[in-house]
């Protein structure tokens, strides 16, 4: 199908790529994209990943943010991640941080990379109940500890669910360990959402504002969060015409204007909540 590559009149600056819906955990009361062990790579082709990555150079997009799932667990994620840095994007990683292939450090250590990890408590037994994976939170931990150790760009989102979980804790433990770390709201939306039908009073209010998100089957949503917006397929088309059709206009329109004027940038994945960062992007509802 050919569609007219008509440029957006909003441009993306952040685009995510959702690689994979594999990850090694479960987390029962969370996950936007329901993620877990077994849940396969989507019908986005390698190839198509490339060219969504060129193309998202020629609109203007200044980073690229590999999501998932764990995206590590793609099998083309190493090359995915230099073709990226190799055509002058910045690139964003968001890992679980549960097994760092030996491969992977080299790609965290480059300066245009950052990452951002989870983590949800400083007691190991709460961490691994949140992610469904004993052992999770050794594995986690000392992950982060090694990337302190290689100064990787490094920040860490705790998701607060809540009934006591030990959060401030956890965002304590990081700052002893100069790790900036940021606490949030569990979103209703994937798993969280119990079986209800996704609202858009649990996004930010920011969605589509300077950030898309691509999906594992080649739609568009207007942010990780917002997949149940997505539109369009970039498999068939170009991400131009996707962000260009009455679709996306539709997408935008459906999520509802921020009132407050704290500075909440286009990254919600994780969020973050310090002095110096893109401002508390708590949910709407």
């Amino acid at each position: 199908m050919t569609v007219l590559d008509n440029r957006p009149t909003t441009p993306v600056a952040i685009l995510s790529l959702e690689l994979t819906v594999n990850c090694q955990f479960t987390c029962p009361g969370q996950c936007y994209a329901e993620a877990g062990p077994a849940k396969g790579h989507g019908s986005m082709t390698t190839e198509d990943w490339h060219r969504l990555i060129d193309e998202a150079v020629s609109l203007g997009t200044s980073t690229v943010q590999f999501i998932g799932g764990e995206p590590t667990l793609h099998p083309a994620f190493t090359e995915l991640v230099e073709h990226a840095l190799r055509v002058g994007l910045n690139v964003r990683i968001h890992s679980n941080f549960y097994r760092v292939r030996a491969e992977h450090w080299p790609l965290f250590e480059d300066p245009r990379v950052s990452v951002a990890t989870s983590y949800y408590s400083d007691v190991a037994a709460e961490h691994d109940a949140v992610t469904g994976r004993p052992g999770s939170h050794a594995a986690t931990r000392a992950a982060i500890v090694e990337a302190r150790e290689r100064k990787v760009r490094l920040r860490v989102a705790i998701v607060d669910h809540g009934n006591g979980q030990r959060a401030e804790q956890a965002r304590a433990e990081m700052t002893a360990l100069g790790i900036p770390a940021s606490i949030d709201q569990v979103r209703a939306v994937g798993r969280a959402a119990g079986g209800l039908l996704p609202s858009t009073s649990s996004l930010c209010g920011r969605c589509a504002h300077g950030k898309a998100a691509v999906l594992p089957d080649g739609r568009v949503a207007p942010c990780e969060m917002a997949r149940f917006l997505g539109t369009g397929d970039v498999r068939g088309a170009s991400l131009a015409s996707v962000l260009a059709s009455p679709g996306w206009a539709q997408a935008r329109a459906s999520v509802p204007a921020r009132a407050s004027a704290d500075p909440c940038g286009p990254d919600c994945g994780p969020s973050d909540d310090s002095s110096g960062g893109g401002g508390s992007c708590q949910p709407m509802g």
